[in-house]
């Protein structure tokens, strides 16, 4: 893949992506004005935190990290064999998570005590127990469906596995307006609506694969000699993945001794997952059977200008994602947020967690973008040790802190390991070789953007202060809109002008190339 056209792929996943977080954004305004933040809500939220917890333990986290290097390198030698190979792992895939499933609706209580132990047995409890029984089998659609779309990146189709996601939020607000129109309640409807999105994921990018020439019809799961290997290699990346997991307990137990917390909480992650989808996620997507192909063909010069646009793409457009999520946390929830059943206080409280959450977000992408690094050559093992001394860090901060700051310790533990994860995946990647260093023009380039997101934000909080009576009155949408369009032209404009990046570099991205 050429230089132009692995920064097309980037621009085709981030897009889609940021079309279904868009649509998040439609559906989380529904939620807090039909939801809001009460009893209801932190059941809901952990009810449906519970599949996805295991769909990253599982899935996209942890199998897909060694199953795309295998079948990629399978692909290339015969597409026959790259199909058998992914049949298998499918099969095996899907007899276990429906083994799991029906194990997990049973033991429900205990995984609802184990994610929200401040929750009791009172009314949240049981309602997160109901809701999770319901929603839980989204885990096995939303898993095979991330395995599909491994299969269908390695071949270098992004669009239906960047747009499936956006399925789940068509569901929701789907869900949410013919719920309030005919009188169902909130909880119960949005926790059906869960398994039946991941059913729509699962068909969009089977109905791809299908259009891409491969079949993955029914056999009989069977452990072959490469799903042992694909296994082993996968071990550290799942442990990894539930050491990630852990984190988010953690998270979710501290906050869970206050009224309202995991609802805030849940919001405020909702608002730093947007440019966390759309960029790290995207970078990460298209990296992975990048790098992948490239240092398997000894191609270290090609794999380092891989890495250094990923890079570059993704903290150009971080930074000052960054940053604004710092500086105008409380605008941007209030407008987005604070109306119907979603208080003033529910929205302060929701800023707080989002500033911490903004402080960590180049974090959070420069963990997409380097882990592939080491997932390309078939080191699960390292970012697992990275991860449990991450796992110490939140802990520490989210629990030792919990009785000084509240549930602000949560976010805070979150953004503190984050940077520890970085630091030592960039720390441990020294011995890797120039592939994995950054070149120069990433080097010259990544002072000016860090340069033009400081003014951004200075531009950001004059501008918040001048519209301050419209931000919290009639028209703060329009208000908003024009603080996002005026940091944006500030950000972009002494980019350009400083050489933080060249509009011809963005043409020659969107222009098809070879390869």
């Amino acid at each position: 893949m050429t230089p132009i056209r692995l920064m097309r792929s980037f621009a085709t996943v981030g897009g889609w992506t940021l079309f279904s977080r868009l649509l998040g954004f439609v559906r989380d305004v529904l939620m807090a004005r039909f939801l809001g933040a009460g009893t209801v809500a932190d059941a809901f939220f952990v009810a449906f935190s519970l599949p996805n917890m295991f769909r990253r333990f599982f899935a996209e986290g942890a199998f897909n990290a060694a199953f795309v290097p295998m079948f990629t390198k399978r692909l290339e030698s015969s597409k026959t064999e790259a199909e058998d190979f992914a049949r298998d792992a499918f099969w095996l895939m899907a007899s276990f998570l429906i083994v799991f499933s029906v194990a997990a609706m049973a033991a429900m209580p205990l995984l609802v005590w184990a994610m929200a132990a401040g929750f009791g047995t009172g009314e949240r409890f049981e309602l997160a127990v109901v809701f999770g029984r319901i929603a839980f089998p989204y885990i096995l659609f939303v898993s095979l469906m991330a395995l599909i779309s491994g299969m269908l990146n390695a071949t270098g189709r992004f669009i239906a596995a960047a747009a499936a996601p956006a399925l789940l939020n068509v569901a929701f607000i789907a869900a949410l307006l013919l719920g309030a129109r005919q009188g169902w309640p909130i909880g119960l409807t949005l926790s059906s609506a869960v398994p039946v999105a991941g059913v729509l994921q699962l068909a969009a990018v089977w109905w791809a694969l299908r259009r891409a020439g491969f079949r993955l019809r029914f056999r009989r799961p069977r452990l072959t000699p490469e799903l042992k290997r694909l296994l082993i290699i996968a071990a550290p990346a799942i442990l990894a993945g539930g050491v990630v997991q852990v984190n988010l307990i953690v998270g979710r137990q501290v906050a869970s001794f206050t009224e309202n917390a995991i609802s805030w909480l849940s919001y405020a992650d909702r608002l730093y997952q947007l440019p966390l989808g759309v960029v790290g996620i995207a970078v990460g997507v298209v990296l992975l059977p990048e790098l992948s192909r490239r240092l398997r063909a000894g191609e270290e010069a090609g794999a380092r200008d891989a890495l250094s646009r990923g890079m570059e793409f993704a903290l150009a457009l971080t930074v000052p994602s960054a940053v604004a999520l710092v500086v105008i946390a409380q605008p941007i929830v209030s407008v987005l947020f604070e109306r119907g059943a979603f208080g003033r206080m529910d929205a302060v409280n929701t800023a707080l967690a989002l500033a911490i959450y903004g402080a960590g977000l180049p974090a959070f992408v420069l963990h997409k973008v380097l882990q592939p690094l080491y997932f390309a050559r078939e080191d699960t093992r390292s970012p697992f040790r990275y991860a449990l001394n991450s796992m110490v860090v939140n802990a520490v901060v989210a629990v030792g802190l919990m009785p000084v700051i509240g549930f602000v310790a949560a976010a805070l533990g979150t953004t503190l390991a984050g940077w520890t994860m970085v630091w030592q995946l960039w720390h441990g990647s020294r011995p890797m070789g120039p592939a994995a260093r950054p070149d120069a023009r990433f080097r010259d380039r990544i002072w000016r953007i860090a340069l033009s997101a400081a003014a951004m934000g200075v531009a950001l909080w004059l501008l918040a202060a001048a519209l301050e009576p419209m931000l919290y009155g009639p028209g703060r949408a329009l208000a908003l809109l024009a603080l996002v369009l005026g940091g944006t032209v500030v950000y972009f404009g002494l980019g350009i002008a400083i050489g933080a990046f060249r509009p011809a570099d963005l043409r020659a991205a969107m222009r098809r190339g070879s390869g």
